[in-house]
């Protein structure tokens, strides 16, 4: 196969060094560049993961600010805490630990 393009004047007229430059410079742009294709892909799927990651942590953050303010308002639950958690006592008590279940 011959190919110079001599009986094909369109290609001449068709293929110039502006048009190949445009698309050599669209092509750059598109997949090379800060602003690439794939980095905006890239992007929109970290950004899905925060916000349900951020989703998440909304109801968690619910669920606590709950618990807070029943802390705040309950002296009942607030002593129950420090007596399982803490090993806190009255200063008028004894508290005997044992293993039974």
């Amino acid at each position: 196969m011959n190919w110079k393009f001599k009986d094909n004047k369109w290609v001449k007229s068709f293929i110039t060094w502006q048009k190949i430059g445009f698309v050599a410079f669209f092509v750059w742009l598109a997949f090379f560049s800060e602003n690439s294709c794939k980095r905006k892909l890239d992007y929109n799927t970290q950004i899905k993961e925060l916000k349900s990651e951020i989703a998440a942590n909304k109801d968690s953050t619910i669920f606590y600010d709950a618990k807070t303010k029943e802390l705040d308002t309950d002296r009942e639950t607030l002593e129950k805490i420090a007596r399982e958690q803490y090993g806190m006592k009255r200063v008028d008590e004894d508290v005997y630990i044992t293993d039974i279940p």
